[in-house]
């Protein structure tokens, strides 16, 4: 039975996989558009759910989003509501394969998926067919299985035992089976395979309809944990819009318990399925074989009701999210760790893939960050603000070398994933991307370091040297601002404008250097000074060539005007 379950579960994350290479950048692309309000935001959440058949995919997916910034708590809230109804879909799988013999499919989808796997275009519509046969076959024989355990004497004995024990329906019965559907869904990280066990267990009469339901709303309140764990390391929306969904899931079973009776005997009234009915009752086969489209219905019925209910309750849900999980402070201790990179994978690696996008964006505007403290302290007289300005900017360098290695060993194990021809050029254009922008924070360390070799000299900078210093830098920070643009794909972006910052820094600078040796052999200042002016003119040149570099691996090709 063991095997069985692995089985299922590893066709269902199969067929998932396969779903979200076929459709990741359109369901992204949906994802990030189509919510303009609440009900547009369900809608998408349901799409997107029933597309990937993973309800956890599409809840990872929009923590990620939120994450990234690409979208609101309250957008979030409604996309994860509707991917309750979404999810929906994969109890009816379920219930399909205890309604008849789906056995005759596994190995026609077998023998086409190695045929188009083998074919390189069509290798994720073979993936996908593995996975459905694979989630086909598991079912199957989880079902032969269990059907042949409740049909051995001593076996049946044991496990009718047990249930027997919690057959009472009371409170503390019906707690013990809630909780142990949300346990067993939060070890096995799969609510489908915990739905397939119960349908199983309810279809042999081995577990009462009443405790096979209990399990159903254990396994929607487990399958929120993993948001939740893969949300600790992200940022406090992030951590809200998991918590949401844990919340959303937790006020559903609660009412939903509250009414139960009614609410089941409606369901059952729609199926056609008696509760009356005992062992041993005339029909009591029949009534039996309908048991696995009951517990589907009562799944579908609950989220869709749960989700309108709570839709007009959205704020409320975001206030009260938000009032449990704090913002965190301290902008220096932000600055020095990763904010959309999460300890671990996303579900897939192209999901992975866009977190490490943003984190690379958020990567160069730290560099910026870093590049704005150079004027301040090139500003400075006192030794003592000095000496801090230029701690801190050392300590800017320590996390610039850091976030590179970070995002580079989270970007090697993205990769080692299985990745489109398409995801995998994007992979080593980041690494690029990140090895150019810590090379920028190199560059501004070194002009650090000139300018406090200048400083420890006693000496200063004549005014006409520290306009040009100002205007070269400034030349910098707008080719970093374009920079930043591009790495954010802002649309009113030319990528090609890069080479027109790079080249009045390069004109500039060739314009500095022949005057400030024009002006050392006019004794408007020392030969030293002249040294340490013309590092920092360097340094910001260099700084050019890195921001070109950037775009160039970005745009993933040489540019030209």
């Amino acid at each position: 039975m063991l095997g069985c379950l692995a089985l299922l579960m590893f066709g269902m994350k199969s067929m998932s996989e396969a779903l979200q290479k076929m459709a990741g950048p359109q369901l992204r692309h949906v994802l990030g558009t189509m919510t303009t309000n609440r009900f547009t935001g369900m809608l998408t959440g349901m799409f997107v759910t029933a597309s990937v058949q993973s309800s956890t995919a599409t809840t990872l997916m929009t923590v990620s989003f939120v994450n990234a910034g690409l979208l609101t708590l309250m957008q979030a809230i409604s996309i994860i509501l509707g991917a309750h109804i979404g999810t929906t879909v994969t109890a009816w799988i379920m219930s399909l394969g205890f309604s008849f013999n789906i056995a005759n499919f596994v190995y026609p989808a077998f023998f086409i998926g190695i045929i188009l796997v083998y074919m390189n275009k069509k290798r994720v519509v073979g993936e996908f067919l593995f996975g459905v046969g694979f989630l086909f076959l598991g079912l199957t024989t989880l079902k032969e299985t269990g059907f042949a355990v409740v049909q051995d004497p001593s076996a049946s004995a044991s496990i009718s035992s047990f249930f027997a024990h919690f057959s009472d329906p009371n409170f503390f019965n019906s707690l013990f089976f809630l909780v142990m559907g949300t346990v067993l869904t939060l070890c096995v990280q799969s609510s489908a395979a915990i739905m397939a066990i119960t349908m199983i267990l309810c279809s042999t009469g081995v577990l009462h309809i009443d405790q096979g339901i209990m399990l159903v709303l254990g396994e929607n309140i487990g399958t929120t944990i993993t948001a939740n764990i893969v949300a600790l390391s992200a940022n406090t929306q992030a951590r809200r819009a998991a918590l949401a969904h844990f919340t959303i899931n937790v006020i559903g079973v609660i009412w939903v318990v509250i009414v139960l009776k009614w609410f089941l005997g409606a369901v059952c009234h729609v199926v056609g399925f008696d509760l009356g009915v005992r062992p041993g009752d005339e029909g009591y086969a029949a009534n039996l074989a309908k048991i696995s489209v009951v517990l589907a219905t009562f799944h579908s019925a609950f989220n869709v009701s749960n989700t309108f209910l709570q839709i007009w309750f959205i704020k409320y849900i975001e206030k009260f999210v938000c009032r449990i999980i704090k913002p965190k402070n301290s902008e220096e201790e932000e600055d020095s760790r990763l904010h959309f990179i999460s300890s671990g994978l996303m579900g897939t690696p192209e999901l992975s893939l866009l977190e490490a996008r943003k984190e690379i964006s958020l990567f160069a505007v730290r560099t910026q960050k870093m590049f704005h403290f150079i004027p301040d302290l090139l500003a400075l007289k006192n030794e003592n603000d000095f000496v801090k300005l230029f701690a801190r900017i050392e300590k800017y360098e320590g996390i610039s070398d850091n976030m590179e290695i970070e995002i580079g060993d989270y970007l090697n194990k993205v990769g080692e994933g299985r990745l489109s021809p398409e995801s995998k050029t994007a992979l080593q254009c980041m690494l690029k991307e990140i090895s150019e922008i810590e090379s920028m924070g190199d560059a501004c360390y070194n002009m650090a370091r000139a300018i406090n070799r200048k400083f420890r000299t006693k000496e200063d900078f004549t005014q006409e040297q520290l306009e040009h210093i100002k205007h070269i830098m400034q030349l910098c920070d707008n080719a970093m601002t374009h920079m930043i643009g591009v790495l954010n794909d802002m649309p009113q972006v030319d990528v090609n404008r890069t080479l027109n910052f790079e080249n009045e820094i390069n004109d500039y600078r060739k314009l500095l250097k022949e005057k400030n040796v024009a002006d050392i052999e006019t004794q408007k200042y020392s030969y030293q000074m002249g040294v340490h002016y013309m590092d920092v003119v360097n340094d910001c040149e260099k700084l050019g060539d890195y921001i070109v570099n950037v775009v160039e691996a970005h745009a993933n090709r040489r540019l030209s005007v």
